[in-house]
């Protein structure tokens, strides 16, 4: 039997993301009841941007979620193209999606945050130092803003973009009377409450990392536990934890 047999664990992410978190989950023995409160999108104005961003010459190419690397690499025109770029990410998960697609990730930070890949980035060259971040609309400023008071040229373009949806009534319910959530976003964490209300969540709550925990505390719930690491296993563990 697994650690999480009789419990039921609510994932609330992108409805196409969910299919790792539940196999994790569910070898734990737990039921698992999907609430999908974002879906995945190209950006307003399309994968033109990303696609000319990808035709220059970069020192990095930056990528922040698994969404983030597919897309990437797509528009850079496939594998062969993607071979030819130096790629770093901000965690396990998106150097995971780059590997899938036959791409070797050439940093990852030892925390997975994006505050520890511009703590592990090295320093810019004397001539040169281009970055392109290929990120989430509406995405922190945080790396960029980090990665230029290294030294860098750092460019920003779109690559996805999180549209809000709403579960059906019968879904929010089965999740209202789980007994944790597992939040793997800021975004999917206010999806979750714009679309069934805080006082749908169940009573354990657990975040994959700081700012998903941030997310959480902002709409009044309490943090039972945050992944260590900041990664999809990490936050299986965490839920093991917070219902022992």
């Amino acid at each position: 039997m697994g650690r999480l047999s009789g419990r039921t664990i609510v994932i609330a992410r992108a409805a196409e993301q969910a299919g790792r978190l539940r196999a994790l989950l569910e070898a734990e023995g737990a039921a698992v009841v999907e609430v999908p409160t974002i879906a995945i999108e190209p950006p307003s104005n399309g994968d033109g941007a990303l696609r000319e961003a990808l035709r220059d010459l970069w020192d990095w190419v930056v990528v922040t979620s698994p969404n983030g690397a597919e897309r990437a690499v797509a528009a850079a025109g496939g594998r062969a193209a993607a071979l030819a770029l130096r790629w770093a990410v901000v965690g396990p998960g998106t150097a995971d999606a780059l590997a899938a697609l036959g791409i070797h990730a050439a940093l990852v930070p030892d925390r997975f945050v994006a505050e520890g890949l511009v703590e592990a980035f090295p320093d810019p060259p004397a001539v040169g130092g281009r970055v392109l971040l290929a990120q989430a609309e509406a995405a922190r400023p945080v790396l960029a803003d980090g990665l230029r008071a290294r030294g860098w040229d750092v460019s920003t373009v779109v690559a996805y973009r999180a549209v809000p949806m709403t579960p059906p009534p019968e879904v929010v319910q089965a999740a209202a009377a789980a007994d944790a959530i597992a939040f793997t976003s800021g975004s999917t964490v206010d999806g979750f409450v714009r679309a069934a209300g805080a006082g749908a969540a169940p009573a354990v709550v657990v975040a994959i990392g700081p700012v998903t925990a941030a997310a959480v505390a902002a709409h009044g719930l309490d943090v039972a536990a945050e992944a260590d690491p900041h990664s999809l296993a990490g936050l299986v563990e965490a839920t093991v934890a917070a219902l022992s």
